[in-house]
């Protein structure tokens, strides 16, 4: 694969074979992140799991204390009441029936996370094949399928992110923006990496965190010395 210019000198900051400790490597993921817009930051980790065994699944949610930097647009699929609520506590989209319908006949997608009460979930498996594939499915894991959806709802716009091992064994997760600071995506990630360590299976032998890297959007990634 090849890389331009500015990658490569981003690359030439990193010490190869270096474990950085996590506040020495944000503050150089702050002086390589040199592109033109505010970078999404992400960390990547590596896990002593195989998750092709149902004993062995790694996923949950966390709220990160300083968001992730993006805007999130919530869709609320409730009737009744649950929809007043809904609505008076910030979602930006709230239907029933008709939204279902509407991703089902239109492939409506113009929004980032669905959450819904358990009553609605039997009507919503009609658009299971639509949201599925694309992470957008609710689920009691995520907390997206509650009957509080005003604290669902806060937890979300507030910067719940949701982390889930791959078939490949990796976490792959947003925690913040370059602007954020080296202090604030510290945090952020220390946050995420308490959650994930917390999640670790029973019938996960040996290492459990076997490798961290945390990279910007459009560069290199940094090695973290964490233990786990």
């Amino acid at each position: 694969m090849k890389h331009g210019k500015r990658y490569i000198a981003a690359a030439q900051k990193i010490e190869s074979g270096k474990l950085y400790d996590a506040a020495e490597a944000f503050a150089l993921i702050n002086d390589i992140a040199t592109a033109k817009f505010d970078e999404t930051i992400e960390a990547h980790v590596k896990l002593g799991v195989d998750p092709r065994q149902a004993d062995q699944q790694v996923r949950g949610t966390v709220v990160l204390p300083h968001g992730t930097g993006k805007s999130v647009r919530v869709l609320v699929i409730a009737k009744g009441e649950k929809a007043d609520i809904a609505e008076k506590a910030g979602a930006d989209i709230v239907g029933a029936e008709e939204i279902i319908a509407k991703i089902q006949n239109e492939n409506y997608l113009d929004f980032d996370v669905v959450i819904t009460s358990p009553d609605m979930m039997g009507q919503l498996g009609r658009v299971a094949r639509i949201l599925g594939p694309r992470g957008l499915m609710p689920s009691p894991k995520s907390g997206t399928i509650t009957q509080d959806v005003a604290k669902a709802i806060a937890d979300t716009k507030a910067g719940k992110v949701e982390y889930r091992v791959d078939k490949t064994s990796i976490v792959h997760c947003i925690i913040g923006k370059k602007s954020f600071g080296a202090d604030k995506l510290k945090e952020n990630f220390d946050t995420l990496m308490d959650a994930i360590v917390r999640a670790k299976p029973a019938a996960a032998k040996g290492t459990y965190v076997k490798s961290v890297f945390v990279t910007p959007a459009m560069g290199p990634g940094v090695k973290v010395n964490v233990r786990g």
